[in-house]
This record gives C-alpha cells, structure tokens and sequence, in this order.
C-alpha cells in the first residue's frame, strides 16, 4: 500500500496560475488611466491609440485566468464598438453599435450558463426588478425618441432594448456584475444624450469611458466569480475526500 502522491490542488492557487495574469490586469489598470488622463487633457492622439486596446488586454486577463473563452469573445466586441464609434458617421456609428450588441448577446449566454436565477428565484422580487428595468428602459427611450435623429431611432431603441435585458441578466451572476450592467446602462444612455443634443456634463467623453471601462470590469469579474474561476491568490478549495484513495 503506498500513499498517494499530494494532488496539485494543494499547491497555492496563485503558484498555478499563469505569470501573466497580474501584469495584464496591471496593463488594463494603467491603459484606463492613461486613457482617462487624456480625455481629460485633451490629447486626442493618445486617447484615440489606448481606446481600442482597452479591450484586447481585459480579455488577456479573463483567459489568462482560464475564463470563458465566450467572455473574451464579448470583450474584443466592445473593442469592435470602441474601434468604430470614434471612427464617426452615421453608417460606422450602426456597425460599432451592432458590435456592441454582439458583445451583449454574449453575456446574456454567459449569464445563463454560469449564473443563479435572479433574487433567488423568488418570483415575486424577479418580477419587481424585471419590471424595474423595463421601466427604465421605456422611460429613456420615450425621453430620447423626440430629439434622436429620424433614422437611428429604432435602431437605437431596439439596441437598448438588448442593453437593458443584458444589464437585468447581470443580476444572475451576482452583485458586482449587476453593477457593471448598470453601469454600461449609463455609459450608453450619456451616449445617446450626446447624439440627441442634450446638455452634456463637462469632458463628455470622460464619463462616458469611466462609467465603460468600469462597467466591463464589473461583468467580466462577475463571470469569472460565477464560472468558479478563481482569483489571483485565492485560498484552494479542499478537494472532496474519496473513500480508499490513501491507497491503491
């Protein structure tokens, strides 16, 4: 009878983890603050280069971390819709759009996937927040509709339409990712405020990637938690014990 040799689980979860995890969540730290610094500075040149990279170096981080490779896939989205909306015109403004609801359709099939039934699968608290967010979606639709050019009308209220079943999604994979979807609520809809001619705050653009850039990091940490992806330095879980393994 010889004992088993101790599993690899009883190695520190941050010794099995791949080396560059922490220096891209680091990279994405940075880029965001570069890129915020220069929005607020008024150097386009190099808010312009960071935008689109935002996005490739968060989703370096989720597969580094082993996450969903769907996940990835919904964050390069957001990169396409970063890409095109500072391109400009009304054509390239539809296809950034389409790319951001690409992204959307994404983590609604993560959510599924990986996340609990809302509130606990009560169903009265689920019905009070789906009505919440229906509320919310009509009300700013219905108060945008007026000053919205002719032609993305209904692109843009179908694309919210999306946005707003994506953010009541996030509530399946919990607290944090609930807040990125509210977040990327607001990040578009300061958007769309900018289309209509709404006043705008100061440093428009600003707000709008501050609320984006956090609005992503939300989700993506809320799917890594609810996939049981874990995080950098996390304490193992115990392997479940199995009747007879001490010998063989």
């Amino acid at each position: 009878m010889n004992p088993v040799p101790p599993s690899d689980t009883s190695r520190p979860v941050a010794a099995r983890l791949p080396a560059a995890v922490r220096p891209l969540l680091c990279a994405f730290v940075v880029l965001s603050v570069v890129h915020l610094g220069a929005l607020l500075a008024g150097v386009t040149a190099v808010a312009q280069v960071t935008k689109p990279a935002l996005m490739p170096v968060l989703a370096g981080y989720v597969l580094a971390r082993g996450g969903p490779v769907l996940l990835a896939g919904a964050l390069l989205c957001g990169c396409g819709g970063d890409t095109f909306l500072q391109i400009g015109g009304d054509t390239v403004f539809l296809v950034g759009m389409g790319s951001f609801a690409a992204g959307h359709v994404c983590y609604l099939l993560l959510f599924a996937r990986h996340g609990t039934a809302p509130a606990g699968g009560r169903r009265a608290p689920t019905a009070g927040l789906a009505a919440g967010y229906g509320l919310l979606l009509a009300g700013t639709v219905a108060l945008l509709w007026p000053d919205l050019p002719a032609e993305l009308r209904i692109p843009v209220a179908g694309y919210s339409l999306l946005l707003t079943a994506m953010a009541f999604g996030a509530l399946r994979a919990g607290l944090g990712a609930a807040a990125g979807g509210l977040f990327f609520l607001l990040s578009d809809t300061l958007i769309a405020t900018g289309i209509a001619h709404w006043p705008q705050l100061p440093a428009p653009q600003f707000w709008i990637m501050l609320t984006y850039t956090a609005a992503q990091f939300a989700l993506a940490a809320g799917v890594l938690r609810a996939a049981a992806v874990p995080a950098p330095g996390a304490a193992p879980q115990p392997a479940p014990a199995v009747p007879g393994a001490a010998v063989r």
